[in-house]
């Protein structure tokens, strides 16, 4: 690989994560037609490798191509949502069966340690986004112990094209004052007997438990999403 192809792998990847960031948050509104040109002088790139970026983003399911119109930010219909923490579900399921067979004392105890330091936080916390990365900490903690990357990896793709439902759905959790604290310790209670299919189905019923309030929360979250922004004064 030459200095120029190279160099041009490193910008696409830089504007890839970023691009990956803002589909994740919906920076864009859901079904817009994504500004190339507006894009580009914002990022600073130019359009080639903008969109290698953007296509990499619509193998990955965050993007849209449409032949003759360009690129559109993915919408979030009630069936999708289902489907996507019906993923969820399957990935996560088979991760915490393959944690409970095979995770280290030590490993699980760390994990409740975690859970220990951000229980004062994630009680307190008024940021949206903090709440997410602590909450989902635990889970990518747990599903890593699963001695299987791959699983990994898939979760930490669903994770993202999720991450907005369920930084809206957590957020109404804490206002109604109620955390997710107490139903990961009981899951971690259960991977520590070692039996991989009461983990799985702890974790199955966790996880139905918040996806039953995910249309509601996106819902809610697009209502955020498209109110009129107040002026500054």
């Amino acid at each position: 690989m030459n200095h120029a192809t190279s160099e041009m792998n490193d910008t696409v990847s830089a504007i890839y994560v970023k691009l990956r960031e803002m589909a994740a948050s919906f920076a864009f509104k859901p079904g817009e037609r994504i500004n190339e040109s507006s894009l580009s002088r914002d990022l600073g790139a130019s359009r080639t490798p903008l969109r290698e970026a953007l296509n990499r983003l619509v193998a990955e399911g965050f993007v849209e191509f449409r032949a003759g119109r360009g690129f559109f930010c993915r919408t979030l219909s009630d069936k999708r949502i289902i489907h996507l923490y019906q993923a969820r579900m399957a990935i996560e399921c088979e991760a915490v069966r393959q944690a409970a067979m095979h995770a280290k004392p030590a490993e699980l105890e760390a994990i409740d340690a975690s859970l220990d330091l951000s229980a004062d936080e994630y009680s307190n916390c008024t940021n949206p986004i903090r709440l997410m990365e602590l909450d989902e900490a635990f889970h990518l903690q747990l599903a890593g112990l699963s001695g299987n990357p791959e699983l990994l990896r898939m979760l930490e793709t669903i994770y993202d094209k999720i991450r907005f439902v369920r930084t809206a759905d957590l957020r109404r959790l804490q206002a109604a004052g109620r955390t997710t604290t107490e139903r990961h310790r009981a899951v971690l209670d259960i991977v520590r007997t070692g039996d991989g299919s009461a983990a799985s189905a702890a974790m199955r019923d966790h996880i139905e438990h918040r996806a039953k309030h995910a249309s509601e929360a996106v819902r809610l979250a697009f209502a955020d999403l498209y109110a009129p922004q107040e002026e500054l004064t």
